[in-house]
């Protein structure tokens, strides 16, 4: 039952000031009453009343007064604990659900308070945090992300999301360059064994991990490691990475090398929700075999590493296939019971292990004074009963709550932002910082895999003399139909959408290899529309009506509206192996 109590008005030295004519800044005072709190410590849960003020724990006890003035939501019976972590999130247009409003209100329902997202390239984070600001949404960590060429997570993105490192010297100019844009912490793909299911690509060896978390140390960020091997775990180990990011799977540690982990501080937050091969009985892409004993083998890793004292954090890999934000994070505290921990022990690596490994433990992760208050309340009681977490009653973050018991309806959340208008140039190719004329950061945009186009693009001096243009070179994949383009963000870090639809289309000026050209407009959650276009060796001005868009999409996403538009990108297709150029100026909507 919830009772909603009217804020009273103090008198005395309040209503003093008021009657003075003085500023008073009268503290948001919430009461959370007859539950029985599971802190987070591991100590037995019993019945206490929790006092929130501005957004932080102010009291907690079994006796503790209610204040005249507070709030008061009244859970009697039911179970409370700190607000869960997911220490390993991806928030993909790929994933399930697919877009940022839809997927915070998923991490809400769940009882998730923060996340770690390992997705975004460093140029969106700062427009990411300030839509975040004004969405009912956990908190969100931002990783940077590292790896090596040709290796795990460069296999997809450019430089300007994921850098590649290869030697100490490369691993330190890289975290300083990611350092820049303030990241939340640092992830580095140390192994190329992609998820078990694919041969070795290309590692980052050990000298160069080591130099890349010792810089990242000496600014203050926390590395963790995608890594799924036991050998490699036990380089990360040596190298002084905080935690790994996945659990280790070819085979089970020995009691000297989970000694060696336990020794060196590392963590392990093993994502077994994204490996549980029982969620793709029914899909025929996968080895269900070979899974089964690859996780067998995590899950007694996990059940071993724990027993030694290493400390166990709760990720998921959410936005992969077949792992769906939210419902995942309460997943993998099932799977860590199945690991071996008890569900009390599941809960505190949910929370307050958890908030070791991101170095947020002085901030949150347990119920006491002085903690943020983000807090989860269940029906039942999932300390004793795990299945209980996906019961939950009330979603709690900085003291507000978002979802169930006095949260606001979904209906009346706030979601998209309203589309920016689009300017008319989108570039003329004169700055030399890599920046368009939008103060927007361009990108690579070639295939993606393993064996990828290798392109390099910037600015050059027209040969008129009048002016730069854009220019790019690349060596053509082996693939079925190799590509390589150079987006243009509308929008920094290409996250708001642009509305072009009050334009009739494109244009540029061109000239390159005598290849498959096209334009492409992005747009938001994953959808793509493209038209292609005739290039020669010779400079022409084309212009690409927006009519002319079809979707890349089989079935298309969505029609074309030209309302949220992200990025333009401009590419072209050769045959496999072949050298291709292409170059381009004045970028303009028309």
């Amino acid at each position: 039952m919830l009772i909603m109590k009217q804020n009273l008005m103090i008198m005395g030295l309040g209503a003093a000031c008021m009657f003075a004519g003085l500023p008073v800044a009268m503290a948001e005072t919430t009461a959370i009453v007859g539950g029985v709190v599971f802190d987070g410590t591991g100590a037995p849960a019993a019945q206490k009343t929790i006092i929130i003020r501005d957004g932080l724990i102010a009291d907690v006890g079994k006796n503790v007064p209610v204040p005249a003035d507070a709030r008061v939501i009244d859970v009697h019976g039911m179970a409370v604990t700190p607000g869960f972590y997911d220490l390993h999130t991806h928030w993909t247009a790929a994933g399930e659900p697919s877009d940022f409003p839809s997927i915070a209100a998923a991490y809400l329902r769940s009882g998730v308070t923060t996340v770690n997202d390992f997705n975004e390239a460093p140029e969106a984070y700062a427009p990411l945090r300030a839509w975040l600001a004004k969405l009912d949404a956990p908190h969100v960590n931002f990783a940077a992300r590292i790896s090596t060429p040709g290796g795990h997570g460069a296999d997809w993105a450019d430089q300007n999301t994921t850098r590649w490192i290869s030697s100490p010297e490369s691993a330190k100019a890289a975290i300083d360059g990611v350092a820049a844009y303030h990241p939340d912490l640092i992830k580095i793909f140390s192994d190329g064994w992609r998820y078990n299911r694919m041969p070795d690509d290309t590692s980052i060896n050990e000298a160069t991990l080591t130099a890349a978390v010792a810089e990242a140390h000496a600014k203050g960020l926390r590395v963790m490691t995608h890594t799924v091997t036991v050998e490699r775990g036990l380089i990360a180990a040596r190298a002084r990475v905080d935690a790994l990011a996945h659990g280790l799977q070819d085979r089970v540690l020995t009691d000297a090398e989970t000694g060696i982990i336990h020794d060196s501080g590392m963590g392990d937050v093993p994502t077994l929700s994204v490996y549980d091969p029982d969620k793709w009985i029914k899909s025929s892409a996968h080895k269900i075999v070979a899974n089964s004993v690859l996780f067998d083998n995590a899950l007694r890793n996990v059940g071993k590493l724990f027993r030694a004292g290493v400390v166990i954090g709760v990720g998921t890999d959410a936005g992969m296939p077949a792992t769906p934000h939210g419902i995942s994070t309460l997943h993998e505290l099932e799977l860590l019971v199945r690991a071996g921990l008890t569900p009390a022990q599941a809960l505190v690596a949910a929370t307050h292990s958890s908030a070791v490994l991101i170095g947020q433990d002085h901030d949150r992760g347990l119920i006491e004074a002085g903690m943020r208050a983000d807090i989860t309340v269940f029906e039942g009681r999932p300390w004793e009963k795990i299945s209980d977490i996906h019961h939950v009653a009330m979603t709690m973050v900085d003291g507000k709550p978002l979802y169930g018991l006095g949260a606001p309806s979904e209906d009346a959340r706030s979601g998209w932002p309203a589309p920016l208008p689009a300017a008319k140039l989108v570039d003329d190719f004169e700055r030399m910082d890599g920046r368009s004329s939008l103060d927007t950061l361009r990108t690579n945009t070639m295939d993606r895999g393993p064996d990828r186009t290798v392109e390099v693009s910037g600015t050059m001096p027209r040969e008129s003399g009048k002016g730069h243009v854009l220019f790019m070179t690349a060596v053509m994949a082996q693939q079925k139909a190799p590509y390589a383009g150079v987006s243009v963000p509308l929008s920094t870090g290409a996250v708001l959408a642009v509305d072009v639809s009050a334009y009739h289309g494109i244009s540029v000026e061109v000239r390159g290899s005598s290849c498959n050209a096209r334009m492409t407009a992005n747009g938001t959650v994953g959808a793509s529309w493209a038209a292609s276009f005739p290039l020669t060796g010779y400079w022409q001005t084309v212009r690409v009506p927006f009519s002319s868009f079809t979707g890349l999409d089989n079935p298309p996403r969505r029609a074309w509206t030209g309302r949220d538009i992200t990025d333009m990108e401009i590419g072209l297709s050769c045959a496999p192996g072949t050298t291709a150029w292409l170059q381009a100026d004045n970028l303009r909507f028309y």
